[in-house]
């Protein structure tokens, strides 16, 4: 089945907003990560026009995928679309690696080259220190809250395995019996106690119109 498009108005001497100059601001500004707003804003184009754009490209990526023929009029916003996801994408990439180095840790913050004499040979010697950041969990527990929502998300349910009780009195009652239900509770409290920052708002809008 043929798409049916609404009829556009025929182009007058106005000159066209999706310039390839325009374009290729819109690519740069994505790469590096920005919401749709500043993208708009450092394009010289209104976030509407923006979104209208991707919204014309995507329409027109999905209909060739489902085997229909391609329509030479968006085939401009079909080309826009496609690079700033794929724009999109890198930066959300190099944003992870960056994630990723945080929670290894071993990033250089400080060098110090120093000379001195050896003591036994009469030579200069030259020692060079690095400090290092140590591993931060922080960045690991902000990874699987967002990526991983199911299972380590704020809602998730903690299933906790709590072993080395074989010294507990074997007594059946109620209070020789492991409360587990509220020890899962403050668990999950405990391990989810920092803050993290919530995303924006423009960042939600980003993924469902570019993704």
């Amino acid at each position: 089945m043929s798409r049916r498009k609404p009829r556009r108005p025929a182009r007058t001497g106005r000159p066209r907003l999706l310039s390839e100059e325009v374009e290729a601001r819109l690519v740069a500004a994505s790469r590096t990560g920005v919401a749709v707003e500043l993208a708009a804003e450092m394009a010289g184009v209104s976030r509407s026009s923006f979104l209208a754009w991707m919204a014309r490209g995507r329409a027109e990526v999905e209909a060739r995928e489902e085997g229909e023929q391609p329509d030479p009029d968006e085939e401009e916003y079909a080309a826009l679309y496609e690079k700033v996801r794929t724009a999109r994408a890198t930066a959300g990439a190099r944003a992870m690696m960056n994630i990723r180095r945080v929670a290894d840790g071993g990033i250089v913050t400080k060098v110090t080259t120093r000379q001195f004499r050896d003591s036994v040979t009469g030579e200069i010697v030259t020692e060079t220190v690095e400090d290092r950041t140590a591993p931060d969990w922080r960045a690991d527990a902000w990874y699987l809250e967002r990526q991983h929502r199911d299972h380590y998300g704020k809602d998730a349910t903690l299933a906790v395995e709590i072993t080395g009780l074989g010294n507990l009195p074997a007594a059946a009652d109620d209070e020789d019996t492991v409360d587990m239900v509220a020890l899962t509770e403050r668990l999950n409290a405990s391990l989810f106690a920092v803050e993290y920052p919530e995303l924006e708002s423009g960042e939600i809008v980003d993924a469902e119109v570019v993704e």
